[in-house]
């Protein structure tokens, strides 16, 4: 089992490095993370440098990340968020030119100081994301079955509210908005204060579509393109 892990680890770095080496060299051949081609499909909507992202969901700051392009190669900058502590310092060192968040973000009526949450790398989930708790066990059993990961586990992590930390870092404009939290989606919007802060694109790997598009019509966004089978494209402008 150790030998096993040693060797997924290095295989790993090797990966990371020739990455680096081929950004060092001006090449994104191995510097799209993100699954069904969804980072170059943004590029149709948000083809300028400089701009400002959140990505909620943000794992090792690497994987399937829709944001890593982005940062990498049209000098954007963010807020990343990831609950799960060991994520987290890996995000933290992945990503340097961003604010990393360790925390899960909660609606604004949220009471808890923490929230439950189950690890399976990729398809963690806040408790009762799926629904019910048998969805949810469903849901990171699959996980560990389509990872490869050995144990899953349940662990306490803080709770915020979006709109916290956004007032903390002082954001005045948004670019996008990329929100993949296994179905907790709606709860995390409703952690965000609409008014005060408008994302120009909301991208969303929608489980539960029709909730969070009643929510979101609600407050002036439209769905615009379907990226893939589940990350769909919002807009709050009128003109997109």
């Amino acid at each position: 089992m150790a030998v096993q892990i040693l060797l997924k680890s290095l295989k790993g770095e090797l990966r990371r490095h020739r990455r680096r080496l081929y950004e060092f060299f001006g090449s994104d051949r191995y510097s799209h993370p993100a699954l069904d081609q969804v980072d170059q499909k943004l590029e149709k909507y948000l083809p300028y440098e400089n701009g400002f992202f959140i990505e909620a969901g943000a794992n090792d700051g690497f994987s399937q990340s829709n944001t890593y392009y982005f940062e990498r190669f049209l000098n954007w900058r963010g807020i990343l968020v990831e609950p799960i502590p060991e994520l987290h310092e890996k995000c933290v060192k992945e990503r340097p030119n961003s604010i990393v968040f360790n925390c899960a973000l909660v609606p604004i009526d949220y009471e808890g100081q923490s929230v439950t949450m189950l690890y399976s790398n990729l398809m963690s989930l806040v408790r009762e994301a799926q629904k019910s708790e048998a969805a949810d066990l469903e849901h990171v059993r699959r996980g560990m079955e389509v990872q490869n990961i050995k144990e899953i586990y349940k662990i306490e992590v803080p709770a915020r509210t979006l709109t916290s930390i956004l007032n903390e870092v002082g954001v005045k404009e948004i670019d996008l908005f990329s929100l993949d939290v296994e179905g907790y989606e709606l709860s995390v919007l409703k952690g965000l204060d609409l008014n005060k802060y408008r994302p120009k694109y909301i991208l969303i790997e929608a489980k539960f579509r029709n909730e969070i598009e009643s929510y979101l019509t609600e407050h002036g966004y439209e769905a615009i393109d379907e990226l893939s089978r589940h990350d769909i494209l919002y807009s709050g402008s009128s003109d997109s």
